[in-house]
């Protein structure tokens, strides 16, 4: 952070004036915020790992970095401009660096395709490079496809959820790339929920691909501080450990304020879904909906059978969801577009769904409990338990985490 001191006082202008008593001087502090720089813009960090070698990278539609070019308006001035880049695109271009082939998690290598839908291999159009699906069948990468490779680089945005499924990747190329003693290179990027711990720990007879190990459903760490910890906590297979490169973050803290200006995926549009998304996630393994099929996912929810209001919506199928729930049917709800930015897992939202919704229409779905890593918080629901209550009930497991995760920080 720069700080500008401005330094103010009055001119004297005739000796009897110097007698007279100065006014102090007032000195002013500016703070002014430097922007975040994230792994992939410090090429400087990390190119000599990757130079004259035969490498894949982990990626998708927010694996970009930030050039800053400067252009010559005329003959006296310049001005300066950042633009963006794929991280493939410029690797290719501007250092010859050998890329082998693309891995690419859920929703795609362009980050279109729905959640949980199967993402098929590819080829990109514009690199000609083979795209590895990393979702579907084929979560882990195989040690065929590792073949040939000196090192994997790691470039996704996370948003700091159990249940958004980046993490495991994460964790299953680190895994891959111990079993094939490659290592693996992450390039950090800050985490839009990094300024909270909270909701239920994952209990490992939960374990599935939305969550994996035994954290907060928000844990408040970058993915290069969760990929320490993969190794650190030994969660790899038969305790494997990957040869792990971080390329940290500059002018970053868990408290920055994170704007992201590419969606990390198709239903998370902006700050505010991002900021609603641990909450609403829940939704997902309900009867509810949270918006999908509409402009504004994850900042509303509804579905036909609540009572009527003043607020509703019609989902239909859009960009990143062929299928919403409740199609084309009307959907009472609440609207919570204009919520301020949260610090907590508010579980008001789905006990008002809960309540709302009639005996015969059944809440819960077959992915609640994965969803929730636990079966106990559909129990506290079901018995009616307050959102304060059940708030209280996951703070000894927040506490022994935030013990083990302290030990992986890189940032205050």
């Amino acid at each position: 952070m720069l700080l500008l001191l401005i330094s103010c006082a009055n001119k004297q202008t005739s000796k009897s004036s110097e007698n007279k008593t100065r006014k102090d001087t007032i000195t002013t502090e500016i703070q002014i915020k430097e922007p975040i720089i994230v792994g992939a813009d410090r090429i400087s960090e990390y190119i000599s790992l990757i130079k004259n070698k035969n490498i894949a990278i982990v990626a998708n539609q927010t694996s970009v970095i930030n050039v800053l070019k400067r252009i010559r308006v005329d003959n006296s001035t310049m001005e300066s401009g950042i633009t963006q880049y794929h991280l493939v695109d410029y690797l290719n271009a501007n250092y010859n660096i050998k890329v082998q082939k693309v891995f690419s998690p859920e929703h795609g290598f362009r980050g279109k395709a729905d959640a949980g839908e199967k993402v098929s291999d590819s080829k990109d159009l514009k690199t000609g490079l083979p795209i590895v699906s990393l979702h579907g069948k084929n979560k882990k990468p195989t040690q065929e496809q590792l073949k040939g490779l000196d090192a994997v680089v790691f470039d996704i945005q996370d948003v700091g959820v159990r249940f958004y499924t980046y993490i495991s990747t994460l964790s299953y190329v680190m895994e891959a790339c111990a079993e094939a003693k490659i290592p693996l290179i992450v390039l950090d990027r800050p985490n839009p929920n990094g300024h909270y711990v909270d909701g239920p720990t994952l209990e490992i007879e939960h374990k599935s691909f939305l969550g994996m190990h035994p954290v907060p459903l928000v844990y408040g760490m970058t993915i290069g501080e969760y990929a320490q910890m993969i190794n650190g906590e030994n969660w790899l297979k038969n305790n494997l450990k990957c040869d792990l490169t971080v390329i940290k973050l500059k002018n970053y803290t868990h408290n920055s304020e994170v704007h992201l200006a590419i969606r990390p995926s198709p239903n998370l549009p902006n700050d505010t879904s991002i900021n609603l998304y641990p909450s609403l996630g829940f939704f997902e393994g309900t009867t509810i909906n949270a918006g999908r099929g509409t402009e504004f996912q994850f900042q509303r929810y509804g579905a036909p059978f609540f009572p009527s209001d003043d607020f509703s919506y019609t989902p239909n199928p859009n960009f990143g969801s062929k299928y919403p729930k409740h199609k084309g049917e009307t959907c009472n709800g609440v609207d919570l577009r204009s919520v301020k930015k949260i610090s907590t897992v508010n579980l008001k939202w789905l006990i008002d769904a809960y309540q709302k919704t009639p005996k015969e229409e059944k809440f819960f779905g077959k992915t609640f409990t994965i969803h929730a890593g636990t079966k106990k918080l559909q129990q506290q629901i079901e018995q009616g338990l307050s959102a304060k209550k059940i708030h209280t009930s996951w703070q000894k497991d927040i506490k022994n985490f935030k013990k083990i995760r302290q030990k992986y920080l890189i940032y205050e």
